[in-house]
């Protein structure tokens, strides 16, 4: 079997939600949150098992963690493309927030709660691939006056090779880490986490369970992304053939037509014969 993918959401819990690799949880997460939020440790509250996974292969794959400065996080790998991924998002949050309280604990005993999504497609009008969302006066432009809600959208999509910043690092490492190994990786990768990472997926033993669902779910992903190059290819031919249309009824030469819209002759005089 060929190395596994961390952008299949099951690989990255097996990854990052275990005991045995939390520190690679903890680096991926201050290479996401503001320096105020980092954490030195943390606790997994729902560990990756596979006695659970085989019992319930359906269940949502994040990872709830809780640092040693008390506030909460929820990490998630999402690799199918939903609507209304932003109010799924808010929702699990809101979750995990309600959840803190129990019988005899006041509201002053809420953290706050952050909420990290990589996302396999694009969600958001915005063109950085790293987005953060706080509650802000729209007038004032001030912060809430407590700094609970924080929900952060990491769309792989939009990465474009760049090593700049650790959160840099680790998105090559979750676009391309099939492709790499110990003797081919980028000398901006080379630093202990995702070296750790790297050797991590390459020794990562699965039961038959769980690569029958690690499989399913990879072949899923790679359909709905040639399904999506298909339709961005049909809709360029679509808008070609109308750009054609357009030009000829202007009296436009057939060959400057083939060389503008990429067409063939043969596609052009079909074009113009509709025409007539």
């Amino acid at each position: 079997m060929d190395k596994l993918n961390p952008l299949v959401d099951f690989a990255f819990k097996k990854l990052f939600g275990v005991e045995e690799n939390k520190d690679l949880l903890i680096d991926l997460i201050n290479a996401v949150v503001s320096e105020k939020d980092q954490i030195s440790d943390l606790e997994i509250k729902n560990p990756y098992n596979a006695r659970t996974f085989r019992n319930d292969k359906l269940s949502i794959l994040d990872i709830k963690a809780r640092g040693v400065n008390k506030k909460w996080y929820i990490i998630e790998m999402q690799v199918m493309d939903q609507n209304y991924f932003d109010s799924r998002a808010l929702y699990y949050w809101s979750r995990i927030y309600h959840g803190q309280l129990a019988n005899g604990i006041n509201y002053d005993c809420l953290e706050k709660t952050i909420s990290i999504n990589f996302l396999n497609f694009d969600c958001l009008d915005e063109k950085n691939y790293h987005n953060v969302y706080k509650l802000v006066n729209q007038e004032s432009g001030n912060l809430y006056p407590n700094d609970h809600v924080e929900l952060h959208f990491i769309e792989l999509k939009k990465y474009h090779a760049s090593f700049s910043t650790m959160l840099d690092k680790w998105a090559n490492f979750l676009v391309k880490a099939y492709e790499y190994d110990k003797q081919h990786l980028p000398k901006e990768l080379r630093v202990p986490s995702i070296e750790k990472a790297i050797n991590v997926l390459e020794h990562m033993y699965l039961t038959e369970d769980e690569r029958e669902s690690y499989e399913a779910r990879l072949k899923w992903m790679l359909d709905e992304e040639m399904a999506i190059k298909k339709a961005r290819a049909e809709g360029r031919g679509e808008a070609a053939i109308e750009i054609a249309r357009q030009l000829l009824t202007s009296g436009i030469d057939i060959k400057i037509i083939a060389s503008t819209t990429n067409l063939s002759i043969k596609q052009i005089e079909e074009i113009q014969k509709s025409l007539q």
